[in-house]
């Protein structure tokens, strides 16, 4: 999906016109729904500081909206040429279903199961009723801040660890 058309999504998500968004992002009253209707349309595309401050007005991450152009199937057919290129994405078909797995020796699969394991987790919560769908989509669309399973834990640097374990050896 284009940005323009994920803007729009959003917009209509929450509620909102193009003339209140485009005023809420600091466009003129007199411009406002006529800058967001060009950015709807494709005719023109925001600038890095709009897509995040339509980011910030969303509560959203600001990828959510420059996902990749996959309005037609041709497109759609070239992202996943991309991501069997760059995470080992592979068809295959089980049980006479068509399915997308990863490639076990893919230098990437290791990442890629984690990610794609703590998306499994919340999208079950969510049928399971754990969670809501607007708790899910919060999670969806503000990934990877609210993402609990740990995969994004900072860990120091190798520098600052040998010194944290040469100074507790010293005692």
């Amino acid at each position: 999906m284009a940005i323009g058309e994920r803007i729009k999504f959003f917009r209509l998500l929450h509620g909102m016109t193009q003339k209140w968004l485009g005023g809420a992002i600091g466009f003129s009253e007199k411009t406002a729904d006529i800058r967001m209707a060009q950015y709807e349309s494709g005719a023109r595309t925001p600038k890095e500081n709009v897509v995040g401050d339509l980011a910030g007005i969303f509560k959203i991450d600001p990828r959510a909206l420059t996902v990749p152009d996959i309005d037609t199937d041709i497109g759609l057919m070239h992202t996943l040429f991309t991501l069997e290129d760059t995470y080992g994405l592979v068809v295959n078909e089980i049980d006479g279903r068509l399915c997308l797995t990863l490639n076990k020796n893919h230098k990437e699969y290791s990442g890629m199961f984690d990610r794609l394991s703590s998306w499994k987790n919340e999208a079950s919560k969510c049928r399971s009723g754990e969670i809501t769908k607007e708790e899910y989509d919060e999670w969806r669309y503000n990934y990877p801040a609210l993402d609990k399973s740990g995969m994004w834990v900072k860990v120091p640097s190798e520098e600052l660890s040998d010194a944290l374990v040469n100074s507790v050896k010293g005692k």
